[in-house]
């Protein structure tokens, strides 16, 4: 099911938010610095480069490469003056095959950077490839990993002597619940539901034999959220 959005996914992997997230290896004499951000679109993505640029001024390759969106539909990458095929798509690849639970392959929204300072020995096309291609994994192994699920929302209007009750019922049997608002004549109980026809259509039936029938759901659209591993 396409949602609003123009995605098929319900969920992916993505990278926590906030700071950068480095590693370094030194290879054959080479430094490889790698930074992964998190990047939600491309202009997050590219700043990252440019920020390393300024940071590592006198480093001979800023190799770069991301993924974006729910269904990483958006995939680049940039060699930067190493020979062609050697950097920047063996970054991507890392990125874009990388498990991240058996056999699940769902990485996105995430830029990273290799910064190369030449170490005097040259690698070999082939060489380069593992090269940076274990530089992102490595770095990738100690990135801290998150769960992006996309959340239906839906509210009830509830008068408020009902409210409190209602709300302890639905958190018991496992729903999460978001905001609540309160109005003149009643309270609103937002849930927050898997956004697929089986969860709210549960969530209806559960709803109605709270409340004998008297409360429904009522659709707030959808909204991604971030869900610890």
């Amino acid at each position: 099911m396409e949602n609003e959005d123009g995605s098929r996914a319900t969920t992916y992997t993505t990278i926590a938010a906030g700071a950068d997230f480095r590693n370094e290896l030194e290879i054959r004499r080479s430094r490889f610095i790698t930074v992964l951000r998190r990047a939600p679109d491309e202009e997050t993505a590219r700043s990252l480069v440019s920020d390393l640029r300024r940071e590592f001024y006198d480093a001979r390759h800023h190799c770069s490469a991301f993924v974006i969106g729910p269904d990483r539909m958006i995939q680049r990458s940039s060699d930067d003056g190493e020979p062609s095929g050697t950097a920047g798509v063996p970054m991507l690849e890392a990125l874009v095959k990388r498990e991240t639970s058996p056999k699940v392959t769902n990485l996105s929204d995430v830029s990273v950077v290799v910064v190369r300072y030449f170490g005097g020995i040259l690698l070999g096309a082939g060489g380069l490839v593992r090269a940076y291609s274990e530089s992102v994994s490595a770095a990738l192994d100690l990135a801290l990993l998150v769960q992006r699920r996309r959340l239906r929302l839906c509210s009830i209007d509830v008068p408020h002597a009902e409210a409190g009750r209602l709300e302890n019922e639905l958190r018991g049997a496992g729903y999460v619940m978001a905001k609540t608002g309160y109005e003149a004549r009643h309270t609103v109980l937002r849930v927050a539901l898997p956004d697929d026809a089986g969860a709210i259509s549960e969530a209806h039936a559960r709803l109605a034999s709270l409340t004998a029938g008297t409360l429904e759901l009522l659709p707030q659209g959808t909204e991604w959220v971030d869900v610890p591993y």
